[in-house]
């Protein structure tokens, strides 16, 4: 044999008995096991030995990955080990179900316009009027009123058979499905006067009366006030007469008789007086006013401010619209809607103040709540913004919308954060395959580029859970087809670099709505989505909600996206009704 072979030969040899006596050290990421696993010594080609199965309560162990983003599982039985290797442990909620392969689902393969597909939608959470002829109604500034287990939720009727804004009324007991009357509680006035348009009011009832009341609107140019509060009364909380001749005028000190509307009322256990919290401008500046009435309602007394708009901290707002004032536990609230703005919020130690600085409680598409309670729980009930144009991708500005329902949960701060009601909640009971390679987890990691991963279906109705964490400071989040145009894709955008959560179009171009919400990289957030028709709130749990408005979005595939950031989505799940 010539020498050079046997040169190779040996070389060869040498080479094999040194791979096969390399070892390698591999360990368990001790963060995702939960656990402490001793690491292992192994030789190259060999496999590990089984360390025990680590636990986690409330989840399903779905095995080892050599990622922390789950993309390459790694079976400890089988998998020869190569190298150095730090493995982590996969986990999924255990929510006790199994997807199903198929269910009622709307085929909107032949409704791709934005339009025909808001014209196919059946809202049932969400509420919408019934259509009047050719005419789609909307649901305007609810007035929301609780008794004996029937919310009544009465609202400024926009467009249809309605009269300037006269008040409709729709019942529910759950939230889930609602009751639609056809005719008006209370009309504007046909022939002019105070009331020719109806503005927002309430609800109390005191002793066997109901007493509705409300804004009268009239011509300002022809009338000495252009807004005065009235009040109309009934034996039922269904029908209402007008009390004719009876009114409250704007104070003399305000200086202006415009601005004087959405009166709120309450009953004082403690005297029986009937207190109305009306909002109000002086001097261009918004304030919150506070009346006493007698319980006959032949007295009247103003009480002065009980809150005023701080432009540095609040924004320039001229009025503060539909404010409600509500008790949980030691402390007292004040909430309000500010011209195109958002949902606000602030608390104080005492009934009506002195209140604390305002803080946002959702964006501007959830516009004109109103708390109501049934003495377990307290909800928000407001309408979700449309667009005039179903097509547009710039703005969604239209007045009235949807009626939109949110549980009110207080923090043990003080703080209020908004969740989803759970009937509507339970009403999504159908779990769904998802489309996401990983089966119930999304791993994005983005540079500059946005990078984006199929995760779910937009159907007619849907709701979306699972945890997410993330370790740059980027934005990510969930990403909506809108007309097959990866530019024209609706994002609800996590920005923890900003501290927003937000809802953006035209890929992150356009800026729509957005609220506060502090984030930490590292750390696990779960997340709720749920969505009826092109209506959407998307909540992080305990933290923040974000009310959206997504046309032409359905049929096709939701995806998770991010930029500047390494993102993981896990125990995805997605249901709808069955």
């Amino acid at each position: 044999m010539k020498k050079w072979l046997l040169a190779l030969l040996l070389a060869l040899a040498l080479t094999l008995t040194a791979c096969s006596t390399t070892e390698y050290t591999v360990r368990f990421d001790q963060a995702s096991a939960g656990t402490s696993i001793q690491e292992q010594i192994v030789r190259s080609g060999k496999t590990l030995e089984a360390p025990a199965e680590p636990t986690k309560e409330g989840y399903v162990f779905l095995g080892w990955f050599q990622d922390a983003g789950l993309t390459k599982p790694f079976d400890v039985a089988q998998d020869q080990v190569e190298g150095d290797m730090t493995l982590y442990a996969g986990w999924d909620r255990d929510t006790g179900d199994t997807p199903a392969d198929s269910g009622n689902d709307k085929d909107f393969s032949s409704l791709r316009s934005p339009g025909s597909q808001e014209e196919a939608y059946e809202y049932s959470a969400f509420f919408l009027p019934a259509v009047d002829g050719t005419s789609q109604p909307y649901v305007g500034d609810p007035m929301p009123y609780y008794e004996d287990g029937t919310y009544y939720i009465y609202y400024l009727k926009e467009a249809g058979d309605s009269y300037n804004h006269s008040v409709y009324l729709a019942t529910t007991t759950d939230f889930v499905t609602y009751t639609e009357y056809d005719d008006p509680v209370l009309e504007a006035n046909h022939n002019g006067g105070q009331d020719s348009w109806i503005g927002t009011g309430s609800v109390v009832k005191v002793g066997s009366k109901y007493y509705f009341f409300y804004t009268g609107h009239g011509n300002g140019d022809v009338l000495e006030y252009a807004e005065k509060v009235m009040v109309a009364v009934g034996d039922t909380p269904t029908a209402f007469e007008k009390l004719e001749g009876w009114e409250i005028t704007p104070p003399s000190d305000l200086g202006q008789k415009n601005d004087f509307r959405d009166p709120q009322g309450y009953v004082d256990p403690a005297s029986g007086n009937i207190i109305l919290t009306i909002t109000a401008s002086q001097q261009g500046t918004a304030r919150i006013l506070k009346y006493t009435l007698s319980p006959d309602l032949e007295e009247a007394h103003y009480d002065g401010v009980i809150f005023t708009n701080d432009e540095a901290k609040n924004g320039d707002f001229w009025n503060l619209e539909c404010s409600d004032t509500f008790q949980i536990g030691d402390t007292y609230y004040i909430t309000y809607s500010a011209q195109d703005d958002t949902l606000w919020y602030a608390t104080a130690s005492a009934p009506y103040g002195p209140y604390g600085d305002p803080v946002r409680l959702d964006g501007k598409l959830f516009y004109a709540a109103k708390h109501v309670e049934d003495g377990d729980h307290k909800y928000m009930v407001g309408w979700a913004r449309r667009s005039e144009s179903v097509s547009s991708t710039q703005d969604v500005s239209g007045w009235a919308g949807n009626l939109a329902v949110q549980e009110l949960v207080q923090n043990e701060d003080g703080t209020l954060a908004l969740a989803p009601v759970q009937a509507v909640a339970d009403s999504f009971s159908l779990r769904r395959t998802l489309p996401c390679e990983g089966g119930t987890h999304v791993f994005v990691d983005a540079g500059s580029a946005y990078n984006y991963a199929d995760a779910f279906t937009c159907y007619e109705s849907f709701l979306l859970k699972g945890e997410f964490t993330f370790t740059g400071e980027g934005t990510f989040g969930l990403s909506f087809d809108y007309n097959g145009r990866q530019d024209k894709n609706k994002f609800i955008v996590l920005s923890p670099a900003d501290g927003k959560l937000s809802l953006q179009f035209n890929e992150g171009g356009t800026m729509i709505t957005e609220t506060a919400v502090t984030l930490t990289p590292g750390q696990t957030y779960s997340f709720t989505y749920v969505q009826e028709g092109s209506v959407g709130i998307f909540y992080i749990d305990g933290l923040a909600a974000l009310t959206v408005r997504l046309y032409g979005a359905s049929g096709k595939t939701i995806q998770i996206f991010a930029e500047n950031n390494t993102v993981l989505f896990t125990s995805l799940r997605e249901y709808t009704r069955p």
